[in-house]
Order: C-alpha cells, then sequence, then structure tokens
C-alpha cells in the first residue's frame, strides 16, 4: 500500500494514554502459530469469504422506523464496487474479517476531505476505505485527554497521531484490555486452543509414520552362505525379479535361501477420536462440518449465521455508523448497514416460500422474482403484483366496519322478508 500522503498530517503534542488497568498502551501484534493448522485455514476462510457477501449501504431510518435507501449518494457509490483503489468491496470486507480472526483488531482507515458550504457548515466527504495491518498500535492522548492512535507497520513506516474517534475499529473477545480486543495484552489468547492443535498434530503426525512404516522393509531374505557384496545383490535381484514375476501367490526357493517376513503393526488413532479433535477445533471457530464441506442444509446455514456471522454483522454496523458519521447525522437517523441475505444463493424451496409470502404482498417486482431464479428480466416487468386477500393495514379497521355494516343490512333484510312471508 503506498504510504505517501496516505495519512493526513497530525502532529499535536501527546503522551501515552492512561488506563484503568494501569497497563502501557503500546500493543504488539504476535505470532500466527495456530493459522499453521489447515483446519484453522478453513474455519477462518470459511467466516471471511461468508462475510465478504455483505454488501455495505448508507441508509437513513426515520422515527417511524421507515428505512429511505438514499439514491446518487457517494458513500453509496463508494461501497458498491470499490471502496479504495486497490480492493473491491468483496476484497475489502474479507481483509477487515482475516485481520480481525488474526490479530483480534481490526482497523480500518478513513480518507476524507472536509467540505463547507456557504452557510458555513462543515461535512465530510469520504473518497476511501482502507484495512490496516498494522505490527505496532499506541494509544496517545493530549492534554485535554483527547485519545489518538498511531500506527508501525512492517516497513517500518510509522503513521502520525491520528484521532482514535476517525478510526473504525473492531474487536473480537474484548475482555481484560480497556482498548484492545484479546488478552490482557491485547493479543488473541489461544493457548486452550493451541493445546487441541498440538494433540492433533502429533496425531497426525503419527499417522504419517505409521504410513511410512507400513512402506517400509517387509523382510529379510537370509542367504545361508557367504557372499561378497556383488553376490549378494544379485541373490536379491533375483529375489525381487521373482516376486514380481510371480502370479500364483506361491515363491519357489532353493535351499540356500530363506525369506524372512517382517511383521509389522503400525497403531493408529481411531476415527472417533480424531473426529473430536477436528470437531474440537470447528466449535471454537463455531464452523460445523457441513459448513465447511458446503454440503448443508438452510436450517445449518441459519444456525453458522446466527452463531458465527451476525455478531461480526451487528458489530460492523456499529463500528461504521458511529464513525463516518457526526452526532448531527447521527441524530437524523443515518447509518452503515451490512446486508447479508442474498436470494440467488437460496434452494429452490427457499425461493419458492419467500417468492410466495413477499411477492404476493406486492413487496417484489416481477423482474426481481425472475433474477431469484436466474431468470433474465423483462422490459416492464419492474411491477409488483399483490394478491387481493390482503389489505393496507391502516385500512383493516374501515373494512371490517364496512363488511359489518353490509352483514347487518342483510341480516335485516332476512329478518323482514321472513316477517313478510
Amino acid at each position: 500500500m503506498l504510504l505517501d500522503n496516505f495519512f493526513k498530517s497530525s502532529h499535536p503534542k501527546t503522551s501515552y494514554a492512561s488506563f484503568l488497568n494501569d497497563s502501557v498502551p503500546i500493543f504488539s501484534q504476535f505470532g500466527h502459530d495456530i493459522y499453521a493448522s489447515d483446519v484453522v485455514q478453513m474455519c477462518i476462510d470459511c467466516i471471511a469469504s461468508e462475510c465478504s457477501k455483505l454488501q455495505p449501504k448508507h441508509i437513513r431510518r426515520g422515527d417511524d422506523g421507515l428505512i429511505t435507501v438514499l439514491k446518487n449518494d457517494p458513500l453509496n457509490r463508494l461501497f458498491k464496487f470499490r471502496p479504495n483503489p486497490l480492493m473491491t468491496t468483496r476484497d475489502f470486507i474479507e481483509k477487515i474479517i482475516w485481520n480481525l480472526f488474526l490479530q483480534y483488531n481490526s482497523f480500518v482507515y478513513l480518507v476524507y476531505d472536509v467540505i463547507t458550504d456557504a452557510k458555513g457548515f462543515s461535512s465530510r466527504n469520504y473518497t476511501a476505505f482502507y484495512p490496516l495491518n498494522p505490527t505496532v498500535v499506541e494509544f496517545l492522548q493530549d492534554s485535554t485527554g483527547v485519545l489518538y492512535i498511531r500506527f508501525t507497520f512492517q516497513s517500518g513506516y510509522i503513521s502520525p497521531a491520528i484521532p482514535y474517534a476517525d478510526v473504525i475499529h473492531l474487536r473480537k473477545k474484548f475482555s481484560s484490555n480497556d482498548v484492545m480486543g484479546g488478552g490482557a495484552n491485547g493479543q488473541p489468547n489461544n493457548a486452550a486452543l493451541l493445546q487441541t492443535l498440538s494433540i492433533n498434530d502429533t496425531v497426525l503426525q503419527g499417522m504419517g509414520k505409521a504410513i511410512k512404516a507400513s512402506l517400509g522393509i517387509r523382510g529379510v531374505i537370509q542367504i545361508n552362505t557367504i557372499l561378497d557384496d556383488e553376490k549378494q545383490k544379485a541373490e536379491r535381484e533375483s529375489f525381487e525379479k521373482k516376486m514380481a514375476e510371480n502370479k500364483s501367490g506361491i515363491l519357489p526357493m532353493d535351499l540356500k535361501g530363506n525369506y524372512i517376513p517382517i511383521n509389522i503393526d503400525p497403531k493408529t488413532v481411531d476415527k472417533d477420536t480424531l473426529d473430536f479433535l477436528e470437531n474440537k477445533i470447528l466449535r471454537w471457530f463455531g464452523v460445523s462440518l457441513p459448513i465447511l464441506t458446503g454440503d448443508y442444509t438452510d436450517n445449518q446455514k441459519q444456525a453458522f449465521y446466527d452463531k458465527s456471522i451476525e455478531p461480526i454483522v451487528v458489530g460492523l454496523h456499529q463500528a461504521f455508523t458511529s464513525v463516518v458519521f457526526t452526532p448531527t447525522e447521527l441524530a437524523h437517523g443515518n447509518e452503515i448497514v451490512f446486508y447479508y441475505h442474498n436470494l440467488e444463493m437460496m434452494s429452490i424451496e427457499s425461493k419458492k416460500a419467500i417468492a410466495d409470502t413477499l411477492g404476493n404482498r406486492g413487496a417484489l417486482t416481477n423482474n426481481f422474482l425472475l433474477g431469484m431464479f436466474g431468470i433474465e428480466p423483462y422490459e416492464g416487468g419492474n411491477v409488483r403484483i399483490a394478491n387481493l386477500n390482503y389489505i393496507n393495514a391502516e385500512l383493516a379497521d374501515a373494512y371490517q366496519m364496512a363488511r359489518a355494516k353490509v352483514n347487518l343490512n342483510q341480516t335485516k333484510e332476512d329478518i323482514t322478508d321472513g316477517k313478510t312471508e
């Protein structure tokens, strides 16, 4: 990533920030011991890939709860395809999630210009969002107590002090440290997982050695005479040739040779133990085996979302919204929402259920319904067709009262007709 003119120049007079737990506010990055495991990498990749399907949207939520998606909005244009010149939206989100699981902390730097209108009101025009991967993070504060953050990167570059309020900071397992996710030192505490991974690695290495042993020396040819090296080699080659050409399973030998088999019985771990170790790793990350293999049902996919994806979606929504917008903009209902459900990815049964429920209520256009099933739209298809069995909730009382009045009049007529007869 190009660093020239990347960070806005800021040189406030600062000192190291003071925290309640009296810790030094300098946090270095850590080793990636657990990420040598293929199962761990597959779990994180599964979560990051799923989160990369999220689509961030700038919306405005009214006091009545109604949502307005803003058209021709600079933020929505930025989020739609390329939040920065180096990444697509999918790459951007996937990078954030990988950083979150690798470091238990994920930082996003906002690039913007301050625009002042004719009335003197200032606003931000965001031009890029960059996920950061620093090696050292320092928290500073100025004389008024305002918190700043400073990054050191692998290249040795040290950023200027940046107001912490201007940096999006996502944390995982935010517990004993005042500002950083992970353990007390602001780093992941993977001790429990490392124990399981160590056992799993020992088992896998043992299985590899057992396979090698089973393919090793299977027997010894005892030649009942004294031979020099060349003659021993000739006898061995003759024996191997007989074994290769043998089809009956019976190998003839003369009196000078005797074959002594070596019985190798390598011990391997049973399937239940292997499954237990693997499932223990999967549970750590909240990823089930069907999700990992891609052979899941709708209910299993929903459980995966509830367990592992939804907390991340909530964190992204709150972190982005609270940093991107000013208090005034927040008061007017501005939010960044990360939409997850892509109807095109659902099963045919789920699509049919959604089409019947929402389509019949006029909530979806004909072209949208066609797109769900992979069918191209048609001209004039952006219409909504509603079932007449449904009614506007605001008109329900009037409708029921009108129907009651009609029924009452019909009842009176029936009574009158009965008396006339």
